[in-house]
């Protein structure tokens, strides 16, 4: 099997905590947590979880996208919703961005999320059906 490909989007947090944004193996891409970050490395939309969710889940389909993953290709979601977190403003924001594709999804509340203002961090997984 070829080696794994790796994207990183230069937010920093790949670098002081040793991952990538993404990886690939074979057909499988794998987007790690992924939050709505500014340029000055805070949350861009504080207080709005829904605008986070579709910041978050924007990026991660970027991510996905530079390693060959289409939107139609992901097959699972997670949000991680910290303390506050409106659900419902998470789940409409996942409908709108994914709602043709209907990947599989969790959605969990936690105690916390690393950075402050954050409210959601999404993880996605697809598989492009090549190996390439």
């Amino acid at each position: 099997m070829p080696a794994a490909r790796r994207v990183v989007d230069g937010t920093g947090w790949e670098a002081e905590a040793g991952y990538s944004r993404a990886a690939r193996s074979g057909c499988c891409v794998a987007v790690s947590g992924t939050t709505d970050t500014g340029a000055d490395g805070a949350a861009a939309h504080p207080g709005d979880t829904h605008a986070q969710t579709r910041a978050c889940l924007e990026r991660a389909l970027t991510a996905a996208g530079t390693l060959g993953a289409r939107p139609d290709q992901v097959l699972r979601t997670r949000l991680l919703l910290a303390p506050g977190a409106d659900w419902r403003g998470a789940a409409r924001a996942h409908a709108e961005v994914l709602g043709e594709v209907a990947p599989a999804n969790t959605t969990l509340f936690v105690a916390g999320l690393v950075g402050e203002g954050f409210l959601v961090e999404v993880e996605l997984d697809a598989c492009t059906g090549a190996t390439s």
